[in-house]
């Protein structure tokens, strides 16, 4: 670029050194065009200046914008990675339990801290599902932007190259010989070095953006790659978990319907009702404490309005069995049944029959994980054999809100809600509050 310059500048002077300015209103007229021509090739520069400094900022943005994309590529590789190092090892969770078969209570309990854990994987699985869901869409916008500004980057220099080849480097010796002057032809000179400068920037920064393209495109193959795996491995799982709850109710069927140990059956199934029973009577009498001191204090107590319950279990199939006295499916004995069992899918709503405030969210070997709500007048509503909980003692809660997950934990043989209302210390049948 120094080398044509130099010779631009010596065929400038050659040609300056013939010229002879006779008058000096002609050399004021030229003085004046030169200084007209200089503020022009200033402004000009000035812009080119601008522009110059904004594509070495856009091309440090796409730089960074490309190392980002980069980390995200990593970040999908270190996710996918952790899916398959973090899978439920089945086989040992089975093998681990068969040292408590002779003790259903501790059988049941052990089998239910290994659904806890499947169930805690299958959710971190399904936020990732999610999180990785909205990475793709985002990512998507990124590189059908990116694409449009590459393509309108490729038209454009489309069009310079075009230009230069059918121009040439006569375009430049044109606009120096044009040169009304010494100085305007240094100016002129210049001003094509710009020109030289501004192609390469638009080349340097095309490249860039045809590198960020490719980072988008890795990017989002990453991302999709790793969605995949994370949704494999959520099937896979969810296998892990009908395994464990099958292998339950075979366990609990066995120990049940084996003729020698019925007898002991009845009376280890009638110890768990009544230990049951003990541990919802506990919870009702410090119910009953706390009202008699809030009376005492400010008479601020829950009441039960007399309203309709709502339905517990929205997405149950069906009454699998029902409130009252029957005969029970394995021990063949007659039996009293405190509440409805509704089948549902794992993992769907309970809901608060009514307003009130939760007097324990807990786990017991027969009842599972459950709730149990005070509404006001000595009448509680219970929820049995969640997979999960999400309220606690003592939180307020009104008609219709989620409090649990329909599971199979306790002494229990499948998906279902053991839902019991009791009425002044003693079960009662809850269709005397529920709509059918």
């Amino acid at each position: 670029m120094f080398k044509k310059r130099l010779a631009a500048i010596i065929i400038m002077v050659a040609l300056s050194v013939s010229m002879v300015f006779t008058a000096n209103e002609a050399y004021a007229t030229e003085s004046s065009t030169t200084s007209a021509e200089q503020e022009k090739l200033d402004k000009e520069d000035a812009e080119h200046s601008d522009e110059d400094t904004s594509r070495g900022e856009k091309i440090k943005e796409l730089e960074n914008s490309i190392k980002e994309k980069q980390d995200q590529i990593s970040q999908a590789e270190e996710d996918k990675k952790k899916i398959k190092s973090s899978i439920s090892n089945i086989e040992s969770m089975v093998s681990a339990l068969e040292k408590e078969k002779n003790d259903l209570a501790s059988y049941v309990t052990e089998l239910d801290g290994n659904l806890e854990e499947v169930e805690n994987k299958i959710d971190e699985l399904t936020q990732m599902i999610e999180q990785k869901e909205a990475d793709i869409v985002a990512t998507e916008a990124d590189l059908e932007e990116a694409q449009e500004v590459q393509l309108n980057q490729y038209m454009a220099m489309k069009a310079r190259i075009k230009f230069m080849y059918e121009k040439g480097d006569s375009y430049y010796l044109e606009l120096l010989l044009n040169a009304q002057s010494f100085g305007d032809m240094v100016n002129k000179a210049d001003y094509i070095e710009l020109l030289s400068a501004y192609d390469k920037k638009k080349l340097e920064e095309y490249v860039a953006f045809c590198e960020y393209v490719e980072a988008c495109k890795e990017a989002l193959e990453a991302e999709k790659a790793t969605l995949d795996e994370a949704k494999a491995q959520v099937e896979e799982e969810q296998a892990n978990l009908e395994t464990l709850i099958s292998q339950k109710e075979k366990e609990i069927t066995a120990k049940e319907s084996d003729i020698s140990n019925k007898e002991q059956a009845i009376k280890e199934y009638e110890a768990e009702l009544a230990e049951q029973t003990a541990v919802i009577k506990a919870l009702e009498k410090a119910v009953a404490e706390q009202k008699k001191r809030l009376m005492e204090e400010s008479g601020n107590v829950v009441t039960y309005d007399g309203g309709v319950f709502a339905w517990p279990a929205p997405a149950y199939t069906k009454i699998t069995d029902d409130y009252g006295n029957r005969i029970h499916p394995i021990l063949g004995v007659q039996q009293f049944h405190n509440g409805v069992d509704m089948a549902a899918p794992g993992g769907s709503a309970i809901l608060a029959a009514y307003d009130g405030e939760v007097v324990a969210a807990s786990y017991t070997s027969t009842m599972g994980n459950y709730v149990m709500i005070n509404h006001g007048d000595d009448l509680y509503t219970i929820y049995m054999h969640a997979s999960k909980l999400y309220v606690s003692e003592g939180q307020k809660v009104v008609r219709g809100e989620k409090i649990a997950a329909v599971g199979s934990t306790g002494r229990s043989t499948g998906n279902h809600l053991h839902f019991s209302v009791r009425k002044n210390g003693s079960y009662v049948s809850p269709w005397n509050y529920l709509s059918k």
